[in-house]
């Protein structure tokens, strides 16, 4: 959810939930708990609920850095060896 939001920035609960694939209750269980820790902002616009990322939260930056650390891939320089050794 976190990296579909920073892709648009903006955009509104049922567009999120068609986004992320996922059901309006469980967007807006997920919402409510972000908008807590003021990671996102909601307001209304008519019967639209709108969602902003808060990007100036130190809090939002580092959840997104880690995300995208989960994101990349691995290279073979940066596994570590395996310390078990081979059975015969």
């Amino acid at each position: 959810m976190l990296l579909a939001l920073a892709n648009v920035n903006k955009t509104h609960v049922t567009q999120l939930v068609r986004i992320i694939n996922s059901t309006y209750n469980e967007v807006n269980r997920n919402l409510t708990i972000l908008e807590k820790e003021g990671i996102i902002r909601t307001k209304r616009l008519g019967y639209l609920k709108i969602i902003e990322l808060q990007r100036e939260n130190p809090q939002t930056m580092a959840l997104l850095k880690a995300l995208e650390l989960l994101e990349r891939p691995i290279s073979m320089s940066e596994r570590h060896p395996r310390s078990e050794t081979p059975s015969t």
